[in-house]
């Protein structure tokens, strides 16, 4: 018989601490088997077993009532609160910031007052402080379009045909002078990393139509120019589970990373394998109440078997008519690239992808609308690369009677100053001001909503913050941007936090 008290075994499994038995009796009925664990683990154990356990309890009072819904289907498609036209939405996000006074916020003050100083201009507003110079004029033309009469540089010769079914509103205004920080805040409504982006939001309230793609797919810069300059955060999740983040499809190689199986996998090994892959996590949450991420981890692997059949259809661009991608212009060597986005972005939508986000412009300050230095030259090479396919984007959902169902949107992060940047031909950045415009989706045809001043400097009638857009994009998808939340460390998170208010005057 040993003594525990004597004994120099070392457990392996408690860090090299010595381990203690207890003696055995001589009456066999009596005996005790011995602990597995020390002394101090077991104490320790204990105790963070009864901290677990009331933890869990404070928890569960704050889990709202659809959470075990959300967590055995996350992305099956939910009523919305309200009806609503629009099912889904693709955004046009011209990354670098175009420069509204250059595109459709036409001010004829430009031309009257170019070359005179602006009195008390605060030359920290742009990212270059002390860099700005004088008023500089528009170097584009600008023309009346349409039955509303409505303003535009010859930049857009293809979209301005759209201009009366467009809501444009000219008083959006930031809070940040710089790309990262102001994409940020344009994607998730905050100007620091870590929140849930629009699209997040919009599949974590509304799911997804089509249970064999991702509810939400993001496009960058195809002509390998690099991501935003937010970069990935720009389409992730935050605190909402992981299910719920951006889908990027590469410019390069496979649109979709590591969506084909290997050679010697056969589908019944790939099945088996997902099938021990959901047991194991199955055990884990069993063994773990409440923790979202072995959810996430199943959905993930099990959307990813289901999308090797149904993505590759859904981005085959072989599939179109001549017809299309002549409207389109993938033959077009100018626009190809993003023509080929926008053709896809559309297919998407067609097959129930709930959000699709497109980006014009990569990480360069040269290769995205960002014109510090020479303004005509940039803007004519981003405004060539897009016109025609975002044209063309417009008409293809009429012709397929996806244009009430689908909500199009299109900015930048911020506009840019009335004045020139010294150096050059170009514009600094200016969060006082810039336009967005949407589409379909519900929006009243020809809305025009909101001003700047006179040389497009500020926003000063019917101002709208990021906040607004937001609350205003989730109401035309029949959801209360009030209503939508999610608790995270024991609060209640909105992508309005604790502003927004819908523009109404633009819906129909």
């Amino acid at each position: 018989m040993r003594n525990s008290l004597n004994d120099r075994d070392v457990d392996p499994h408690i860090n090299g601490k010595r381990k203690m038995t207890f003696p055995e009796t001589p009456h066999s009925e009596f005996r005790t088997p011995s602990f597995p664990v020390s002394r101090r683990r077991f104490l320790s154990r204990a105790g963070s077993g009864c901290g677990a356990l009331a933890l869990a309890a404070l928890l569960s009072r704050e889990t709202p009532a659809s959470a075990s819904s959300l967590a055995d289907e996350p992305l099956a498609a939910r009523e919305p609160h309200w009806a609503s036209p629009a099912k889904s939405v693709i955004w046009l996000f011209m990354h670098g910031a175009p420069s509204q006074i250059d595109t459709w916020d036409y001010k004829p003050q430009l031309l009257r007052r170019d070359g005179q100083e602006l009195p008390d201009f605060d030359q920290s507003t742009g990212f270059f402080a002390g860099a700005a110079g004088p008023i500089m004029k528009s170097p584009f033309r600008f023309r009346q379009h349409g039955k509303t009469g409505t303003w535009a540089s010859e930049l857009f010769p293809n979209v301005v045909r759209h201009v009366d079914d467009l809501a444009f509103i000219y008083s959006c205004f930031a809070h940040e002078n710089n790309h990262s920080p102001a994409q940020f805040q344009m994607n998730t409504g905050m100007s620091r990393m870590g929140f849930p982006c629009v699209g997040s939001w919009v599949t974590y309230g509304l799911g997804t139509e089509n249970q064999n793609l991702p509810g939400f797919l993001v496009m960058y810069d195809s002509r390998g120019r690099g991501l935003p300059k937010s970069r990935a955060s720009s389409w992730g999740a935050g605190f909402l589970p992981g299910v719920f983040q951006g889908t990027p499809i590469s410019s390069s190689g496979p649109p979709i990373d590591n969506l084909t199986p290997p050679r010697y996998r056969t589908q019944r090994a790939q099945r088996n394998q997902l099938d021990l892959i959901r047991q194991l996590n199955r055990g884990q949450i069993e063994r773990l109440p409440g923790e979202e991420v072995f959810n996430t981890r199943i959905e993930t692997f099990e959307l990813a078997y289901r999308m090797q059949m149904a993505a590759p259809e859904a981005i085959d661009l072989s599939k179109e008519s001549q017809a299309a991608h002549r409207l389109y212009g993938t033959d077009n060597p100018r626009c190809s690239e993003f023509a080929k986005q926008a053709l896809t972005a559309r297919r998407l939508v067609e097959r129930g992808v709930r959000f699709v986000q497109i980006y014009s412009g990569g990480f360069a300050n040269a290769d995205c609308w960002d014109a510090h230095q020479n303004i005509d030259a940039n803007h004519r090479q981003f405004a060539g690369e897009t016109d025609q396919p975002i044209a063309a984007l417009l008409t293809d959902l009429k012709q397929r009677g996806l244009w009430a169902s689908t909500l199009v949107i299109c900015c930048g992060e911020f506009g840019r100053l009335p004045l020139v940047q010294k150096g050059g031909t170009g514009r600094d950045h200016n969060p006082n001001a810039f336009t967005t415009w949407l589409a379909g989706g519900g929006t009243r045809p020809g809305a025009r909503y909101g001003a700047t001043d006179e040389i497009g400097f500020e926003a000063v009638e019917d101002r709208v913050s990021v906040h607004d857009l937001h609350a205003t994009i989730l109401h035309m998808l029949g959801m209360d941007h009030q209503r939508l939340t999610y608790r995270f460390n024991g609060r209640d998170f909105r992508l309005t936090d604790v502003a927004g208010r819908v523009i109404h005057e633009i819906v129909a």
